[in-house]
């Protein structure tokens, strides 16, 4: 009740910014620059069209940057979500970041690693947030393990350095190094995104890659326990096609654990959409699949289906409404909301 009460007035909140002037979202100060950003989103949903249920989603990005010259910058960012809310955290984000013009950009502090930045997810124009621990899972409940992420997720409970290269505007690539946490000893991620946006097809091709020494406990899908083992290893391979008003999209996750200990987690996590945005109106139909214990023969294997229609009117910049209708676990389900954006 406390986080449903809390992400109601962070909605509240949000109502009133949306409804202010724009530039009370940005401020500039000679060479500092301070910005807000975010959005939250409030409605229902409805388990097998049957007692309707509070949905209730908030993200706050908070950016400080100070520009030393016009190729070089240094900032620190802030950010907290309802995830976070839930997991008793106080941040999402907390990190510094030294940004050089037309070279790259460097993050140290607790923030997420560069294989899950430079993923692509798959189009969701609802309020159920489908590509990071989707909210259809906590309100259709689960009976097994789900990979809730489509893209490679370390967390961002150690710290970590990231290191990423924009020589090439229609690449960018970059690695990763975290540990000095309780979760595990070292994590070391990289990826690498390619887009092509110059013809009337546009494209994006996104591939990573994460290994992770002896994870104690450690879970960043929500939907899956903790796991212990000797090492885990995550592949990741995602694809958007952009064609006039139509984007098309592909996703897949690998996750495999060294001698787990407990229940399996790991798996692979697929998944597939199309949207279509003509006006205020958009469409996207989305379905994700997740089969965990997989890689073990001693451990029952659990998969999952989910697919998710969703419909989105935008009344203006800051504020739209929007419907879902699926299934998941076999059982449908009906969502409505409105979500503000600043």
């Amino acid at each position: 009740m406390t986080n449903k009460i809390n992400a109601i007035g962070i909605a509240t909140v949000l109502t009133i910014l949306a409804g202010m002037d724009g530039y009370a979202l940005s401020y500039n100060v000679g060479d500092f620059d301070l910005s807000l950003s975010g959005y939250g989103t409030a409605g229902i949903i409805e388990p097998n069209f049957d007692k309707p249920d509070f949905v209730g989603d908030f993200n706050m990005r908070a950016q400080m940057k100070y520009n030393v010259s016009n190729d070089h910058a240094f900032g620190f960012v802030y950010a907290m979500d309802e995830i976070a809310l839930n997991e008793d955290d106080w941040y999402d984000d907390l990190f510094g970041f030294w940004q050089w013009r037309g070279v790259g950009r460097i993050e140290f502090g607790l923030t997420d690693s560069v294989a899950h930045k430079l993923g692509l997810g798959l189009p969701d124009v609802g309020g159920l947030r489908i590509n990071h621990d989707s909210l259809i899972y906590r309100k259709m409940g689960i009976s097994g393990p789900v990979i809730a992420n489509p893209t490679i997720t370390n967390g961002t409970s150690a710290p970590r350095l990231n290191l990423v290269m924009t020589t090439n505007p229609n690449m960018q690539y970059g690695v990763s190094v975290s540990g000095l946490g309780k979760d595990y000893d070292l994590g070391i991620d990289a990826g690498i995104k390619i887009k092509h946006s110059a013809a009337k097809t546009k494209y994006a091709l996104s591939l990573g890659a994460s290994f992770m020494n002896k994870p104690d406990d450690f879970s960043t899908d929500t939907f899956t326990p903790g796991v212990t083992a000797d090492w885990r290893g995550q592949l990741y391979t995602g694809l958007n096609i952009q064609y006039n008003s139509w984007i098309f999209a592909l996703t897949g996750r690998l996750v495999y654990d060294k001698k787990p200990i407990g229940i399996a987690t790991d798996g692979i996590m697929a998944g597939t959409g199309v949207s279509y945005d003509v006006l205020n109106y958009t469409l996207s139909l989305s379905y994700m699949f997740s089969d965990t214990g997989i890689w073990h023969n001693e451990d029952k294997p659990y998969d999952d289906h989910t697919v998710v229609a969703s419909f989105r009117y935008k009344y203006s910049k800051f504020v739209d409404g929007w419907t879902s209708v699926g299934m998941s676990r076999e059982d449908p389900f009906l969502a409505a909301g409105i979500r503000l954006t600043f």
